[in-house]
């Protein structure tokens, strides 16, 4: 009989640890299955949308779109400026650095390479480009939710990473509600 009350305490204790760990089983496959379902991947989530921009004067500085794709990976931004100027970026939080990484080029041939991460409530994203002068200039956007559900870009540029220039100042307003 003792072997009986064994077995059946081994079978016990077999189902017991299975129930228990069931759950990291199955968020460890859910981990699997979405690679960018955590919450450091939705902190930009706030910048998609089908936008149009106005700079600070209120003027229409063009339009702008930014999906996610790649399964929540990625953010795609599709800029269409009223000069003509047409530009792209990718933006992925980069899980390795704990960072956000941005890529922006566009039809003047301009590449610029940012990374940053979250300030508060803001995107602060930052890095460098060589002017036509050969001078190095430190490159900062910030990009700020309203609570109206607009979002601010603040694009701002340094020689000695002390003083700031505003390069663009706009507000992103949703298309379908900027009429």
């Amino acid at each position: 009989m003792p072997v009986t009350v064994r077995a059946q305490f081994s079978i016990l204790s077999a189902a017991a640890a299975f129930i228990v760990l069931m759950p990291a089983v199955a968020a460890a496959q859910n981990a699997q299955q979405a690679p960018c379902s955590a919450p450091e991947y939705r902190q930009f989530d706030f910048w998609v949308g089908d936008w149009e921009v106005r700079n600070a004067a209120g003027n229409l500085a063009g339009t702008n779109t930014i999906t996610s794709m790649l399964s929540g990976c990625v953010l795609h931004e599709q800029w269409s400026g009223n000069g003509g100027s047409v530009g792209e970026s990718f933006n992925i939080y980069d899980r390795q650095s704990g960072t956000w990484h941005q890529t922006w080029v566009d039809n003047s041939g301009l590449l610029l390479r940012l990374d940053g991460g979250l300030e508060g409530e803001a995107m602060v994203l930052g890095g460098e480009l060589q002017g036509a002068d050969g001078k190095t200039r430190r490159q900062r956007i910030t990009w700020t939710p309203n609570g109206d559900g607009s979002v601010r870009q603040h694009w701002e540029s340094s020689t000695d990473g002390e003083s700031w220039n505003t390069l663009f100042d706009g507000t992103y307003r949703p298309r379908n509600a900027a009429d």
